[in-house]
């Protein structure tokens, strides 16, 4: 018996000490923007017209861009790829891989707001999920993972550590 209260007086004592909040990084919109013109940039450069959407760590859009003669489709499947890619803190290229029908995750590909196709990769930077990018209108998946890419790599100095 009186283990027991030993026992859940350590625990308590340990919870007292718990940090009640703690800090994370998000991108800023001004950094956001450079991401989604890079990524859009690139798909131009490439012949691709294109939606490029970039969604902070919680998956709300913070950036969307919509190239002139993107297809209507464009900015939801952009919105989408981000937000899956944040959601399930995985590229898109990836999940789409490991939820192919017949799949023990195949399941995924149901759930609301989730495109399970290339084009939707994380923001990274110092062990830090910092949001997610996602582009629709080129030609596949791993063309929209292209373009992606670029913005990430356009942010990759001003997000690291």
């Amino acid at each position: 018996m009186r283990l027991a209260a030993f026992v859940t007086l350590l625990m308590l004592s340990a919870c007292a000490g718990a940090q009640a909040t703690f800090a994370v990084r998000v991108l800023t919109p001004e950094t956001a923007l450079k991401a989604a013109q890079a990524a859009l940039k690139k798909c131009r450069d490439a012949g691709y017209q294109a939606t490029v959407a970039v969604v902070d760590r919680m998956g709300v859009v913070q950036v969307l861009l919509r190239d002139r003669f993107a297809g209507p489709h464009t900015p939801d499947m952009a919105t989408a790829k981000a937000y899956t890619a944040v959601s399930f803190r995985t590229n898109t290229s990836e999940l789409a891989a490991a939820t192919q029908p017949g799949s023990a995750q195949s399941g995924v590909r149901n759930r609301p707001g989730v495109a399970a196709v290339g084009g939707g990769k994380m923001i990274e930077a110092g062990g830090s999920l910092l949001g997610a990018i996602g582009v629709s209108g080129a030609p596949g998946g791993r063309e929209d993972d292209a373009c992606a890419e670029a913005g990430i790599e356009a942010i990759r100095e001003d997000i690291e550590l």
